[in-house]
């Protein structure tokens, strides 16, 4: 029965990550995919409140406010603001920080990558096993899903950052 369950549920989040659209379009309807341990609840709690507290705040290369922020100044303050830890301030200092780790480890609070083009890179932090949330230069700060048809094909690597 559970695993019935379980597989349904799958079927339904593979049949919603066919869009490029983030998987949220209202901070109050933010699932969780996966049922952390205690530590990991909390960090989830304290990644949720930091999304729902930058939700929709629009992208602004550089940008470190509620005016504008880029992916790596929201992964910054994030760290900052919920974990008392500082981290460099770009995405090229970022990916060098924590260690690796391998896209089936990813849990909540690791650090995701992206070559979003030749030269271009984007990160951000995992609030589950399989969403994460960042500052889309499209759309602001938003959640998207990992397996996102365009997330997927522009994965590069994932860190942790012990917390």
């Amino acid at each position: 029965m559970i695993i019935k369950s379980l597989f349904c549920t799958f079927l339904l989040m593979l049949m919603a990550g066919c869009s490029q659209r983030s998987t949220i379009d209202s901070v109050e309807h933010v699932k969780v995919i996966a049922a952390p341990s205690d530590k990991l609840a909390n960090l989830q709690r304290a990644l949720l409140a930091q999304y729902k507290d930058w939700y929709g705040t629009p992208h602004k290369w550089g940008g470190m406010s509620k005016q504008g922020v880029d992916c790596s100044g929201l992964v910054k303050l994030t760290f900052e603001q919920k974990f008392s830890l500082s981290l460099p301030r770009t995405t090229a200092s970022q990916v060098k920080e924590g260690y690796s780790i391998k896209r089936a480890q990813l849990r909540t609070g690791d650090l995701v990558f992206f070559k979003t083009g030749v030269n271009v890179r984007h990160v951000g932090i995992m609030v589950d096993n399989l969403q994460f949330f960042h500052a889309s230069s499209s759309r602001g700060v938003i959640l998207s899903r990992l397996d996102n048809p365009y997330w997927n094909s522009h994965y590069w690597q994932s860190r942790r950052v012990e917390l």
